[in-house]
């Protein structure tokens, strides 16, 4: 790979933060040979903390593939197998038809709360933790007949390793980041950058970390992302086989009817725990990953043979008065030379 990807995705990044898009921003690429290069770029205007590539950042929904992957280790272990029930792990669910493929591709049916705790969580009566509120939780379709973006149905997942595995799922959690010494990735927000945007929406980015919520909860440098992303590209097999990894690219939710109001959303799909984009914007169809609320990034494309890591804190970033768009960075990424 030559540098123009990543000075493509640095130029970008740079642009992000210089408008006032994105308070700071670290990027970095990966190949089969090794990280291409990172940088950092800006200082945050709120907690005048200039951005360095080793900052930890808040991962929010980039914690969902990671989870996912915590997940497959324990099915190829033998210990779960896709169709596992949740009510192996969660006998007080009501629903004796929720399998984990349904929780890792937004199939289940699980209706959802907010990712943040406020006292109760709220949307199910007065469920004091995310456990909890799953026992409660209603089905608004049929699991499998259609997709809708969850959050609580990812406890649903932990509840399955815990169960599967006989360990706490954050030792799970960590042993699967342990084999490609992602050491800074965990569930322990301390030293994260501060999160902008959350004004706009009904969300107190505070109130998230002591959930060490499997949906959202994670938090890394760019090191722990970049280990992860190339073992995921060159297929090493050191997180997950070939197999398994291969399993999980496979869209789980080709044809199904889509519940969201944001019409784009109608070109993504879902395989386990990876996002495959597909909507116009982006060229590389090979793509798969995922985004967090933050606007952070992870994003491996096999035909292009690199991956990239954008970690960032502004949660209303790619809004249209705001107008970041990731399709930008990732055409310039997969695209270049």
């Amino acid at each position: 790979m030559t540098i123009t990807a990543f000075g493509a995705a640095a130029d970008w990044t740079r642009r992000q933060v210089d408008v006032g898009r994105l308070p700071v921003g670290v990027i970095g690429v990966v190949d089969a040979t090794g990280v291409v290069d990172v940088a950092a770029f800006g200082t945050d205007a709120v907690s005048g903390r200039t951005a360095h590539v080793d900052d930890r950042f808040s991962l929010y929904s980039i914690t969902k593939p990671l989870v996912a992957l915590t997940a497959m280790r324990a099915v190829e272990r033998g210990l779960l197998t896709t169709e596992t029930p949740l009510r192996d792990a969660v006998p007080a669910f009501s629903h004796p038809g929720v399998t984990l493929q349904h929780l890792l591709s937004h199939t289940s049916g699980i209706a959802d709360v907010r990712l943040e705790d406020d006292g109760p969580v709220r949307s199910h009566g007065r469920a004091t933790t995310l456990r909890e509120a799953l026992e409660r939780a209603p089905i608004e379709f049929v699991p499998g007949t259609a997709r809708r973006y969850a959050n609580l149905s990812w406890e649903g997942v932990a509840a399955l390793v815990e169960h599967a595995t006989g360990n706490a799922f954050a030792d799970e959690f960590a042993a699967m980041a342990a084999t490609v010494g992602a050491n800074h990735l965990s569930f322990d927000a301390e030293g994260a950058h501060h999160v902008h945007g959350f004004e706009r929406y009904d969300h107190d980015p505070t109130l998230l970390p002591p959930l060490r919520h499997p949906a959202a909860g994670a938090v890394a440098n760019a090191a722990d992302l970049l280990a992860i992303a190339r073992s995921l590209l060159i297929n090493d097999g050191a997180i997950v086989s070939p197999a398994t990894l291969a399993a999980m690219q496979q869209s789980r939710t080709a044809g199904l009817y889509v519940i969201d109001a944001e019409p784009l959303k109608r070109f993504e799909q879902f395989g386990l725990g990876f996002l495959l984009p597909r909507g116009p914007g982006l060229l590389d169809h090979s793509v798969y990953g995922h985004s967090g609320w933050t606007n952070t990034q992870l994003w491996v494309s096999p035909a292009a043979g690199r991956a990239v890591v954008l970690l960032t804190n502004r949660l209303d970033a790619n809004e249209p008065d705001v107008g970041m768009k990731v399709d930008e960075l990732l055409n310039a990424v997969f695209l270049a030379a």
